[in-house]
Parts: C-alpha cells; sequence; structure tokens
C-alpha cells in the first residue's frame, strides 16, 4: 500500500510503500510518548526504506534518542520547521521504516486487534485503552510487525 505524509506545515511530505500499513501497535516508552507525543503513544507503522520518497528533505533533521545513557542508533526524523515526528530507520534493519501513523494523510486499516507495548515505561496518567483481543506487553512483543500482520491476514 501506498503512503503518503506530511508534516503539520506542509514543508515535508513524503511517499512510502507499505505491506505493513495497519497500525496495530502503540507504544508506551518514553521516547516515543516524547517525540511522538498523541495520547500517551507512539503508533509506527513498517514500510520499506527503499522506496521513501521526500519533498522538502532540507527541513528533515535527525534527533538520536539516549537510551540508557547511550545514544541510539535509530534516527528518528522530524520537521525542522514545525517539530513533527516523521519517521524512524535504524541502520540495523536497513531497508524497514517506521513512519509515525500521525503523519500519514492515506487513510490506514483498521486493526482488528492491537498491541500495546513497553508499559513498563508508560505514564501513569495514560490509560491503556483494552479491546477484545488486544495484547499488552511491559517489552517488546514477541512478533515482529510482519508476523502480526501475516497471522491476522491484513496487509497492503
Amino acid at each position: 500500500m501506498q503512503l503518503e505524509g506530511s508534516c503539520h506545515c506542509r514543508a515535508v511530505t513524503f511517499s512510502v510503500e507499505a505491506a505493513a500499513p495497519v497500525p496495530f501497535c502503540r507504544c508506551y516508552c518514553e521516547v516515543c510518548r516524547k517525540v511522538g507525543g498523541s495520547g500517551g503513544f507512539g503508533i509506527n507503522l513498517g514500510a520499506d526504506f527503499t522506496t521513501l520518497k521526500v519533498a522538502g528533505q532540507a527541513h528533515v533533521r535527525v534527533y538520536r534518542a539516549k537510551i540508557d545513557g547511550a545514544a541510539s542508533r535509530a534516527e528518528r526524523s522530524f520537521c525542522g520547521e514545525c517539530g513533527s515526528a516523521l519517521w524512524l530507520w535504524d541502520p540495523r534493519w536497513p531497508d524497514l521504516l517506521h513512519p509515525y501513523a500521525g503523519v500519514i494523510d492515506t487513510d490506514l486499516p483498521v486493526p482488528p486487534v492491537r498491541s500495546h507495548i513497553l508499559l513498563a515505561s508508560k505514564a501513569p496518567w495514560v490509560p491503556v485503552d483494552l479491546g477484545a483481543g488486544d495484547r499488552v506487553f511491559d517489552g517488546y512483543p514477541d512478533e515482529s510487525l510482519a508476523v502480526w500482520h501475516a497471522r491476522l491476514g491484513v496487509a497492503g
């Protein structure tokens, strides 16, 4: 599925192909909460980095979070004009891009169930809105987003 996205001020627009476009996972870690905002959690999608096309690249900035005192290898891209979190890319998985669902302008499929991850670092004020069949994890889930999509038979 082709995804179209943009920051709030539209200085950055992008498109990317996503085989795993269903926003299945809510990440409650401190980094996602703070850089991605929205409801106390971040929602990332899975896309093919090699298909990323960006207009307004000059406005894209990169943040490398400090996790346990060390700089993360993951690059969290955001708009330098309005601050919108755009996507995450990690050199350990160079073909994979994780756009933030909140900046996707394409209508996304509604997930039949969700995974709520990294609940051990959830902010105490954030409620976890569990649906029937949702799964919860204090850390990372026991399946990748590609496996989740395949298991439920949902894909782009």
